[in-house]
This record gives structure tokens, sequence and C-alpha cells, in this order.
């Protein structure tokens, strides 16, 4: 009696996002590649996600904005998404400041309230 083993890789968990470490200043020659790599990894998980680790780039520049941009783009169209693993407060400022919104690790995501909850009561208020 044989078994065949499952299909696909076992060693890879669709659940876990990839990294991607960007180490360094970046320098705009090293986008085309950064956006392949991220590209690689949302095929290779297909979790829909990339987490980019972004806590060595240094101080930000506008070539690092435009590199993010770039990332966050092409995961777009690859059907997900980046999320950034340690920035810089002068990073999320400068992100801010050019009205780019990234999620962040650890973040908690941003969402509506439930329907029909009342944060207070008033006396006069009809019972529903």
């Amino acid at each position: 009696m044989s078994s065949a083993p499952p299909p696909g890789l076992p060693h890879v968990d669709a659940m876990t996002p990839a990294v991607l470490v960007l180490p360094g200043p970046v320098a705009r020659d090293e986008i085309p590649r950064l956006c392949e790599a991220v590209r690689a990894r949302l095929r290779s998980t297909g979790a829909g996600v990339v987490i980019c680790d972004v806590a060595g780039l240094g101080p930000p520049g506008l070539t690092t904005v435009d590199a993010l941009a770039r990332l966050e783009l092409t995961a777009r169209r690859a059907g997900g998404h980046i999320r950034l693993r340690g920035p810089d407060p002068a990073l999320r400022a400068l992100l801010a400041l050019v009205g780019l919104r990234f999620e962040l690790e650890g973040q908690p995501e941003q969402r509506e309230p439930p329907l029909r909850v009342e944060e207070a009561v008033e006396s006069r208020d009809p019972p529903l």
C-alpha cells in the first residue's frame, strides 16, 4: 500500500506572509529587482501579503517613498499588498506627508463599527 504526498510545496504555509528585507538606502536602479521579488514572494506563498522590513533603511528620502509606492503597486497588480515592518517615525511622517497609507505590522486593521450598536442610551430614547 502506498500513499502519494500532497500536491504543492510541503514547507510553504499559505497563511504566513513572506518577508522582504530592504537593507540600507534604496537606489533607484534597485527598484525593478525589488518589485520582481515582491511578485515572486506573492506567487510562492499565496498569502496575499508581503511584509517589507524597512527597519534598516536609514533616513528616508523620496527614493524610498517611490520604491515603497512601486512595491505596493506591484503587489496590488499581483492580487496582494505589502505591510511595513519596523518603519522609522520619520518614514511614517514622510509617507503621511505625501499621502501614502501603508498597513503596518502589528497595527490592528481599521474597520467600521458593527451596525446597531449603541454606545450610550438616553433615558428618553424609545426601546428598539
